[in-house]
């Protein structure tokens, strides 16, 4: 999106207005009702609507747009003088991008992208709650339906320290230049 937008290195009016009102109005949505929602798509696409095959498709509509948005965030942190100097060297577009926005914003798109992660093993969770397997589906299963408290009690903990090695590792990986 970042390369469409009026102002951006590729602008394309037409593209940038299509995509952010999707883009918008997707990252509006809990996952949850999105992943109803998507029920028929779901079914078209992979031939149910249970089970991990299924899954794929609402994560991918609700992590698409929302690591967009984030990655775009990013590219926008780039300070405008690195591109004009770009341009000034001569660099096309593409060189432009590659060479001296992406570098330049690593360390946030690192932690953008472990932001994106971390939202992902919830939506993931979720998923698993409703037939999609996983520990969403061992917290339901075995623990809330069975009024197990214990097994509910493990599932988060479990959640909690996948979240915590995911933020440290992603907080580590935008330190190393």
């Amino acid at each position: 999106m970042l390369v469409t937008r009026p102002e951006g290195i590729l602008p394309n009016r037409f593209v940038y207005h299509l995509l952010n009102p999707i883009v918008n109005a997707l990252r509006s949505l809990p996952f949850i009702i999105l992943l109803i929602a998507v029920i028929p798509l779901t079914k078209l696409l992979v031939g149910t609507s249970i089970g991990t095959w299924a899954a794929i498709v609402p994560l991918t509509i609700y992590v698409g747009p929302y690591m967009g948005r984030l990655i775009e965030t990013s590219l926008l942190e780039v300070n405008e003088g690195i591109i004009e100097s770009a341009q000034a060297m001569g660099a096309t577009p593409w060189q432009i991008i590659y060479r001296f926005i992406l570098p330049e914003a690593r360390s946030s798109l690192i932690l953008n992208l472990t932001t994106a992660t971390i939202s992902l093993i919830g939506a993931t969770a979720m998923a698993g709650a409703v037939g999609a397997g996983g520990i969403g589906d061992l917290a339901i299963s075995y623990g809330y339906q069975r009024f197990d408290t214990s097994v509910v009690i493990l599932t988060v903990i479990v959640l909690l320290l996948l979240v915590q090695i995911v933020q440290t590792l992603g907080n580590w990986l935008s330190k190393i230049r």
